[in-house]
């Protein structure tokens, strides 16, 4: 089914000031300042040069983990044929009514499309306004409830069914005992990592693996014309949720915000370490956070007397870039769509799409320094690159390989 709560469709960073894109000076060694008003201005130069170089840093650590996503992804669909059915596909969501092989079909594929596309928004909005009540009034332990039940089915039930699959195409001998072991030791190592503590490229891996699991639920569940419709209009959706007052996504940054919490973990891929203190008496989750400002838009700050003892100097590069699990699993939907065209210019040209897009939110973010939907730019430039490709590139290129023409 569609896990609203994964819809996290935004990205944010710690401070505006990781992505100032200001030019620097940096004074030569020959350069003696011999006025207070140079110091400061030396020091200024100092500081702008090294947030330039940290800001750049952190779009890495950005860029790197929605590369690796996209290319699982990719690559699942590649070995997996189950993934790759076509026409031959007959089961979808129950969310999308609207098909060939259901009654209430239309007869026309795009009408079949924006009525499906209709139905998965209202539920992706009306889940994610739950989400929000559940968190604005403090129900912490139903939302921890509700992403362990989601993380479960993802970590067991289907990397069984994903394993069973790797088995068959490779034609290994397994035994279903020893494919239990190892769903049990992976599913149970990914709650623990995810839902309370684990070394932190631990914790990215699963929510990498997670992502991807989802995105491959979309591919093969979703109707070909209904997928990139509601590709479109979660693109649009993601802007009124995170740049209007009202938008649910915003709201829930808002309220972290004020009450000084950190966003759940499950919901938010983060480059740097939270410290999580076990809940009471339902009471809030106390933690150290250096991720805690989600727009950038205040200093960050964290509980008075909570911080662990060892990282009260915390050093700047502990802050780092947090991003929605949505935007990973919609961007390797994108790729994963274009993986089943079976043509690797159209993968190339969307996955080089998706990062321009990225680089170019991170862009605007260094200039409006605030939270930004990071779903929009890199959507809409993804499915351009693949019309262009998949219906212009691709049939010059055959052409010209038919006439032995070469450049």
């Amino acid at each position: 089914g569609i896990n609203a709560e994964y819809g996290g469709f935004f990205l944010v960073i710690q401070s505006a000031n990781l992505v100032k894109m200001s030019a620097a000076v940096v004074p030569t060694e020959e350069q003696v300042p011999a006025a207070p008003e140079a110091v400061e201005a030396e020091d200024d130069d100092a500081e702008e040069q090294e947030t330039l170089k940290y800001g750049a840093k952190h779009v890495m650590m950005l860029i790197v983990p929605v590369s690796l996503c996209m290319i699982l992804v990719i690559l699942t669909i590649r070995v997996i044929t189950m993934y790759d059915q076509g026409s031959q596909q007959t089961v979808y969501l129950v969310y999308t009514p609207f098909n060939d092989q259901n009654k209430l079909s239309t007869g026309s594929p795009i009408s079949d499309a924006v009525l499906n596309m209709i139905i998965v928004l209202s539920l992706v909005i009306f889940m994610t306004c739950i989400l929000v009540l559940l968190y604005k009034y403090r129900c912490y332990k139903v939302i921890e409830g509700w992403l362990f039940l989601s993380s479960l089915i993802l970590l067991f039930m289907f990397t069984f069914l994903n394993l069973q699959e790797v088995v068959i195409r490779f034609n290994f001998a397994m035994d279903y005992i020893t494919i239990a072991l190892i769903v049990w030791n992976f599913g149970v190592m990914g709650i623990i990592s995810v839902h309370w503590k684990g070394p932190l490229i631990l914790q990215q891996g699963y929510l990498l693996i997670i992502s991807a699991m989802m995105a491959l639920v979309f591919i093969k569940y979703l109707p070909e014309w209904t997928l990139w419709f509601i590709l479109g209009g979660i693109a649009v959706y993601d802007l009124f949720a995170v740049l209007c007052p009202k938008g649910p996504l915003r709201i829930l940054v808002e309220t972290a915000e004020e009450r000084n919490e950190p966003i759940f973990p499950s919901l938010i891929y983060s480059s740097t370490v939270m410290w999580t203190v076990a809940m009471a008496d339902g009471e809030p989750v106390s933690s150290y956070n250096p991720l805690n400002n989600s727009t950038g838009s205040s200093a960050n700050s964290s509980p008075p007397n909570r911080d662990p003892p060892e990282m009260e100097d915390q050093e700047p590069e502990e802050q780092g870039v947090k991003l929605g699990l949505g935007d990973f699993i919609f961007y390797s939907v994108l790729v994963g769509k274009a993986a089943t065209a079976d043509d690797w210019n159209t993968v190339m040209a969307c996955f080089v799409a998706i990062l321009i897009g990225l680089c170019l939110t991170l862009l605007i973010l260094a200039i409006v320094k605030k939270a930004l939907p990071a779903l929009p730019i890199s959507i809409f430039v993804g499915i351009i690159f693949y019309v262009c490709t998949r219906w212009c590139i691709k049939p010059m290129c055959d052409q010209m390989a038919l006439s032995q023409v070469y450049v």
